[in-house]
């Protein structure tokens, strides 16, 4: 059984017991989490939403915050004497899928 569940601008496809990293949710660590844009379903047979599926949330347990690796930026234009170097890094949320309720 699997499930397809939109957050943060973005599709996971997720199963029972899985551990995902999404977009920093601003949930406590050990909190319980649900979520409800479910896409997809397939316990098999595949339930498609339109565009969200009627009734069927995802439930996850919220195991911390972190952040991902550097991402260095840098810009720079030839003959000028312009460059400029930025780093980032994403704030994340990461989760575990306890369970799918379709």
């Amino acid at each position: 059984m699997y499930a397809i569940i939109a957050t943060g601008g973005k599709q996971y496809k997720v199963s029972e017991g899985d551990i995902i990293r999404v977009e920093k949710l601003g949930a406590e660590a050990g909190a319980e989490y649900s979520f409800d844009q479910v896409l997809a379903v397939n316990d098999g047979e595949l339930k498609i939403g339109n565009p969200t599926v009627e009734g069927a949330t995802v439930q996850a347990t919220v195991m911390g915050d972190g952040k991902a690796k550097k991402v260095i930026v840098y810009k720079y234009k030839r003959k000028t004497g312009y460059h400029k170097k930025n780093g980032h890094r994403q704030q994340y949320t990461q989760v575990k899928i306890e369970k799918i309720n379709a």
